[in-house]
């Protein structure tokens, strides 16, 4: 079936609309960065750069490591732009833009996004690093998609809405799980995480400055929460807000995705570490060397 020119755009130098990447430019493997700064940073670990793009919020460059080719690209801020970015690079790997039509091979990425975060504990120190195994979207950029309970856990969504009184006037929350193959990446560094994605910084974060919440307690019942899948036991680590469209997308699409994030906050603590620049650049070099080995 050819996709209409409506549904994706294609740019007139025949790279797709917003990330600006041309399918031959990308990688298998890809680092992805909320701060399009970090790009430059990941660039100074790789080789043989082929080029550097940049649009909007939306910079990539593709180099090499130990001789394995790895695309950074940029995303900016919140689940709505990884909404853009995973279609798009989806396309740009399994769609043929001179026809319009599905490649009848899938190619399947290796996505590892780095972030920053707010641990939720107090045993989750400043400066170390949390891997999402599950991701909770309380974005709802899957609740757009069909057949989302495929890659989903819908009797955790239901246990998480009943401890919480989920209201019915937001989005309801979805538990995704990340790819085996990325976990065992940094599974050995890392707290393993359950990473909440927020569609905001402030109240959807808990936070407040001047306007109340609709959740007063909320920070305190996700603190709280606890529950086992495949007999394994779990807690809510962290916020931050890009996960789970990420994990969410990446398992419908069928690539391997996860998202790391070094911990620049306490909640539980009320504590937080603005001179977090080198434990960024130590998980930046870390995750270039990880996914080099794929």
């Amino acid at each position: 079936m050819r996709i209409p020119e409506s549904e994706l755009i294609i740019n007139g130098d025949g790279s797709v609309f917003h990330i600006h990447l041309k399918p031959e430019e990308l990688a298998d493997n890809v680092i992805m960065v909320g701060d399009p700064s970090r790009v430059d940073m990941i660039a100074e670990y790789l080789t043989d750069i082929e080029f550097r793009h940049a649009s909007r919020e939306f910079v990539s460059v593709t180099g090499k490591r130990n001789g394995k080719r790895i695309t950074a690209l940029s995303h900016g801020i919140g689940p709505d732009n990884i909404d853009i970015v995973m279609t798009e690079l989806d396309a740009l790997a399994n769609v043929d833009f001179s026809t319009r039509e599905v490649k009848p091979i899938h190619r399947a990425l290796n996505i590892l996004r780095i972030g920053t975060s707010g641990a939720l504990h107090a045993d989750i120190p400043l400066g170390s690093y949390v891997l999402a195994h599950i991701s909770v979207g309380f974005d709802g950029v899957m609740n757009w998609y069909g057949n989302r309970e495929k890659v989903t856990i819908p009797e955790v969504e239901e246990a998480f809405k009943k401890h919480m009184n989920w209201p019915d006037v937001l989005p309801s929350p979805y538990f995704v799980k990340a790819s085996p193959k990325i976990i065992d990446l940094l599974k050995d560094v890392t707290f393993q995480g359950v990473t909440i994605s927020a569609p905001g910084f402030y109240g959807p974060q808990g936070r407040v400055v001047r306007v109340p919440l609709a959740m007063p307690n909320m920070l305190q019942d996700i603190e709280s929460f606890r529950f086992t899948n495949e007999g394994k036991d779990y807690r809510i680590t962290n916020f931050e807000m890009e996960s789970s469209p990420l994990a969410g997308l990446a398992a419908h699409l069928g690539h391997n995705a996860s998202t790391v994030c070094c911990i620049i906050a306490n909640r539980y603590l009320q504590s937080s570490n603005p001179d977090y620049k080198p434990a960024i650049r130590r998980l930046v070099e870390l995750c270039v060397d990880r996914m080099s080995t794929l």
